[in-house]
């Protein structure tokens, strides 16, 4: 079981870059870039909450489980 990040997914639909949602959010670039690349094994709830809202979706659209 694996928890799999959609941001790249996400930011797709919005047309958005990782630059806009590092400049919305106030994260920094680099884990924004991780987040989005899911090369990062644990994740800040604050980040998610600042992504959630920033990108004005629901948690389950960025973070899913995946039970292969």
């Amino acid at each position: 079981m694996a928890i799999r990040i959609l941001l790249s997914r996400k930011l797709g639909e919005l047309r958005w870059n990782q630059a806009q949602l590092a400049r919305k959010t106030g994260i920094r670039p680099n884990t924004i870039n991780e987040l989005y690349h899911e090369l990062v094994e644990r994740v800040s709830l604050g980040h998610i909450a600042l992504i959630v809202t920033g990108v004005n979706c629901k948690l389950s659209n960025i973070l899913v489980r995946d039970d292969d």
